[in-house]
């Protein structure tokens, strides 16, 4: 059964009790923060990533931010930045930057519904997964150029790689 099947009598839902429910479908860990977030908990392959999806009705957005905790040394900051920008030219639907004083690298995407749209489960349920697998496609060139000591380039080719099989 598809996602949006379980709303398709239903009119004027909520983005957030859409993204309740993929959550409760998926076993993620959430917490609906207020009326218009939730926050959540999605398993990768590299860690664990903290994903908030809020609703602003000002400007009919519906906003995700994925997040993972990562301490680069102050020194590799610059690399980190350089890498930052070779990922983005990379990523079409969201993008990264790095939260310093958080310690946090983050993925942000912005859905606008304007016009009274409504977001269907498919494409929220996207969303959340396209933020994971960006983490999990780019958490291992972040980790190269702040503690391996590659360069962006070096580091970029790993991520572009395609893995094929399992060892």
């Amino acid at each position: 059964m598809a996602l949006t099947e379980s709303f398709i009598e239903q009119e004027d839902l909520h983005p957030i009790d859409i993204v309740e429910y993929i959550a409760e479908h998926h076993d993620w860990d959430f917490d609906r923060v207020a009326d218009d977030q939730i926050a959540m908990a999605v398993e990768g392959q590299w860690r664990t990533y903290s994903i908030t999806l809020a609703w602003c009705s000002f400007d009919e957005t519906l906003r995700l931010i994925c997040t993972f905790e990562m301490e680069p040394p102050s020194d590799k900051l610059g690399d980190l930045y350089e890498a930052l920008n070779k990922v983005n030219d990379q990523c079409w639907a969201g993008a990264f930057s790095y939260w310093t004083e958080q310690k946090l690298m983050v993925y942000r995407y912005g859905l606008i519904l304007a016009g009274g749209q409504q977001a269907s489960a498919e494409q929220i349920d996207t969303a959340i997964n396209a933020a994971v697998m960006s983490a999990e496609r780019y958490y291992p060139a972040f980790q190269m150029v702040t503690w391996a000591g590659h360069t962006a380039e070096e580091a970029m080719q790993v991520a572009i790689a395609e893995a094929y099989g399992r060892a």
